[in-house]
């Protein structure tokens, strides 16, 4: 990981979550169509050519691919596509206050949480379900597997530009926890030792929004043993 200490990486989760326009300022997902159209805490008039957001916004014609972002006062206005569905994000500073959600609530550091685990390539697809419903499918390159206290677990897990990420729920999520969580790896080393960190275990955006469409875990993460460590809720 490029943080050294585990204060150094929640530091920079702050600054990813609290920032003006970081993830918890996400106020309005609203999905497109070929007609343009209002919606509520939505600026401007929008629709899609199929690719992209286009706007009649403050005067201004406005295109946004995915990505692209567009400010109109406070709010930041960002373009989105799942599969052929193409929708445009608000952001809205004032958002996560207006939900009542400020901190993110973490266990203390535990070092023994922090483990080695090897990675096994074993490429496969698997249904995935958003929390919203929407079913795809889902592309892992293999399996880590590690000892996790008195008990083995395994990870099946995506390729990302960093390394490796999974997503998990386990004995304490929905209670003590919230209901899933996800890991960033680094990449496996050519022994396929990888470094399990659960320490860095972090809430995914829609612990933070219920604008996001944040994915559940696959069948293989999802665990009977409690994690109680990294982050476990938004309050």
């Amino acid at each position: 990981m490029p943080y050294a200490t585990q204060n150094d990486w929640n530091a920079a989760r702050d600054q990813a979550v609290w920032s003006r326009h970081g993830i918890a300022s996400l106020a309005l997902t609203q999905w497109l169509d070929d007609e343009f159209r209002t919606a509520p805490g939505l600026p401007g008039r929008w629709r899609t050519d199929g690719t992209s957001a286009i706007g009649d916004l403050d005067g201004r014609d406005i295109r946004l691919a995915v990505g692209e972002e567009a400010a109109s006062g406070d709010l930041l206005l960002r373009g989105m596509r799942r599969g052929d569905a193409v929708a445009v994000r608000v952001l809205d500073p004032a958002a996560s206050a207006r939900r009542g959600v400020s901190s993110i609530v973490r266990a203390p550091h535990d070092p023994e949480a922090r483990v080695t685990g090897h990675f096994e390539a074993a490429a496969h697809s698997a249904t995935s379900t958003a929390v919203d419903g929407h079913h795809d499918v889902a592309e892992f390159v293999g399996v880590v597997s590690f000892r996790f206290g008195d008990v083995d677990l395994s990870l099946d897990v995506q390729s990302t530009e960093r390394g490796l990420f999974a997503a998990f729920s386990d004995a304490t999520s929905g209670t003590d926890s919230y209901r899933f969580r996800f890991l960033q790896l680094d990449a496996p080393a050519e022994d396929g030792t990888v470094t399990v960190d659960l320490n860095r275990a972090f809430l995914p955006p829609c612990a933070f929004s219920d604008h996001y469409l944040c994915v559940f875990p696959p069948a293989g993460n999802r665990w009977n043993t409690p994690v109680r460590v990294g982050e476990l809720l938004a309050v």
